[in-house]
């Protein structure tokens, strides 16, 4: 049984003169009514052992569809290799037959996928699908691949790994998903690991942890990674090669340093400036911290729990704290930005603040509180507050037209006749960058960045006080990203509409915030305004998160940091028992910062 990699301190090993991947003149295309329609035309490179290859571009660009050539997964027969050759060592991987194929899957050549709940087994535990991949390839007892799968998870910092290999994918956030995925990856140490956008979910800390352990892999085994990512950041800290891609094609190709300091091709520069970068929100106006107005939302210590019951009789044994008590408030006109690690109740607050989960303490929302309201108080209510959710193709019934979609607030609230909501519909499809006669298509007929922008528009259609933005732009391309940060900063402007924006990329929220709150484990640690959180933090774990960003410069030297040891920190107690309360003490206009942290 090949074992879990140890943490070292090694660089990463030297590449070798043979490429252990070769791939030469590769065309990929989809067969349609038309014929047969290039997605990729051209593409070669090589890797070598114990290089990182990123492939970078917006989406649709062919970085996936190359990963999946290279796996031997392009869906049949719509999507199909038809040109060029791609050679692991001496193999070459388009002649052989699927059973050789799957042989070498997981076991020589390994791949991160970007979105873990579609491939990890709904039915089937943690565990089982751990253990599933380590017999499939190695001839070891079910207790040793069980044993090899708790170091798994352990080794990507999964919080009480036995527990969790009793539990199914559902039971997990998206975050610890994706650490299943790379633990299911790594276990069986690949010579060639593909990583489609693997850091996307994650909290920039864990994101650390991950890279640094890709990197650990490499300067003990000499495995050669590529990585697809559109994070110019993590390109930047992991590449030693960068291929851009756009429209199928390659565009550029060359050391990260040379990329990165000297773009030649246009699109390259352009994806690059629009990278968001810490700093850049530093000179931004901030909205007055006094008037008249009173705010939108008031929270004041919002705790929120949900039991865990075990044992035979399903008696309650133990309490998530998601939420303990936390307490802010969201001024007009202003974004106020919650940021933390997954799990630490972001999103949970979010949920609060529309009534979507059971709660205590107080949320006032226009000067109403929530507590007591009948059906017809809450949906009154729910008119002030708008949610634009993660993932727009979720959150868009694929049955109807965008027209029906953003229309369909008003029906429900009875608000204009047909022709007038049609009228307020195609003009807020114009003020989301989109136009009237689009109308009428559905949702798959657009990109992901114009799918945001018509769930922006139907957010703004009964014209809220406050608008909740959970991750609205964590899985888009950094160019479709600035475009939709800048539509939200604009409507703000027109409409005096006030942002909670929930996130955790760092310099996103640097780069938009007003003020922010700095969360750990369900409780507020630091907030302040962005000068004073950003340009001033005062917490450890503040100041971790921050230090943890990417940098998108090859030439930054990050400073060395400790490894985190133990177990992660959970936000599940006993019955009785809880975390140990913070207390935040102001210290100057406003900045305030936790004296503890349980």
């Amino acid at each position: 049984m090949k074992a879990m990699p140890e943490i070292s301190s090694g660089a990463v090993a030297a590449p070798d003169s043979d490429p252990i991947l070769s791939v030469a003149d590769l065309c990929v295309s989809v067969k349609t009514e038309a014929g047969l329609t290039p997605l990729i035309s051209g593409l070669g490179f090589s890797l070598n052992r114990g290089e990182t290859l990123a492939i970078a571009g917006e989406s649709g660009s062919g970085k996936s569809i190359t990963a999946l050539a290279i796996m031997g997964l392009l869906p049949p027969p719509a999507v199909r290799v038809t040109g060029g050759t791609i050679r692991l060592g001496a193999t070459d991987l388009l002649r052989l037959p699927e059973t050789r194929m799957r042989s070498l899957r997981g076991d020589r050549i390994a791949m991160i996928f970007q979105e873990p709940m579609t491939s990890l087994n709904p039915v089937m535990t943690i565990g089982a699908q751990l253990t599933e991949a380590i017999r499939a390839h190695e001839p070891v007892s079910r207790r040793k691949a069980r044993a090899a799968a708790v170091a798994a998870l352990r080794s990507v910092r999964i919080s009480q790994p036995e527990q969790r290999l009793d539990q199914y994918p559902h039971q997990l956030s998206g975050g610890m998903r994706q650490r299943v995925m790379i633990a299911m990856a790594l276990v069986l140490r690949p010579e060639v690991l593909i990583a489609d956008e693997p850091t996307t979910a994650l909290d920039v800390t864990v994101q650390r942890e991950v890279l640094d352990l890709l990197r650990d892999l490499q300067a003990e085994l000499g495995t050669a990674i590529i990585l697809i990512t559109h994070d110019m950041g993590v390109v930047a800290e992991m590449a030693d090669r960068v291929i851009v891609m756009r429209a199928g094609q390659m565009v550029e190709h060359g050391a990260a340093t040379e990329i990165f300091s000297r773009p030649a091709h246009p699109y390259t520069r352009d994806l690059l400036a629009a990278v968001p970068r810490m700093g850049k929100g530093a000179g931004r106006e901030e909205v007055p911290r006094t008037g008249t107005r009173p705010p939108v939302a008031v929270v004041e210590d919002l705790r929120v729990r949900f039991d865990i019951h075990g044992g035979l009789l399903g008696r309650l044994t133990h309490r998530v704290h998601a939420v303990e008590g936390v307490s802010f408030s969201i001024r007009a006109g202003e974004t106020f930005s919650l940021v933390g690690e997954s799990g630490c109740g972001k999103s949970t607050i979010a949920r609060a603040l529309v009534g979507l989960v059971p709660h205590q303490g107080r949320v006032e929302i226009g000067g109403q509180t929530l507590s007591g309201l009948d059906a017809a108080g809450m949906k009154a209510l729910r008119r002030r507050v708008q949610i634009v959710f993660q993932d727009p193709m979720a959150a868009l019934d694929p049955r109807m037209r965008i027209g029906d979609l953003v229309a369909e607030p008003l029906l429900i609230h009875g608000l204009g006749t047909a022709d007038e909501r049609r009228a307020a519909v195609g003009d807020l499809l114009e003020r989301v960058g989109l136009s009237r006669d689009q109308m009428d298509r559905y949702p798959h007929e657009f990109s992901g960045g114009q799918r945001q922008r018509i769930c922006i528009a139907r957010a703004l259609t009964l014209k809220p006080s406050l608008i909740i933005a959970d991750e609205s732009v964590s899985a888009l391309d950094v160019s479709v990203q600035a475009r939709v940060l800048d539509l939200l900063a604009a409507l703000k402007t027109e409409f005096g509409i006030a942002y909670l924006f929930i996130s955790h990329d760092m310099a996103v929220v640097e780069n938009i915030s007003d003020r922010i709150a700095v969360m750990y484990l369900g409780q507020i640690v630091e907030l302040g305004t962005r000068a004073q959180v950003f340009g001033d933090p005062r917490h450890p774990y503040t100041r971790r998160l921050i230090d943890a960003v990417p940098v998108p410069d090859p030439a930054h030297q990050r400073a060395p940091a400790p490894r985190l040891a133990g177990d992660v920190p959970s936000p599940v107690h006993p019955v009785g028992q809880g975390p140990d309360p913070v207390s935040l003490t102001d210290i100057g206009d406003g900045h305030l910062v936790a004296e503890t942290v349980g």
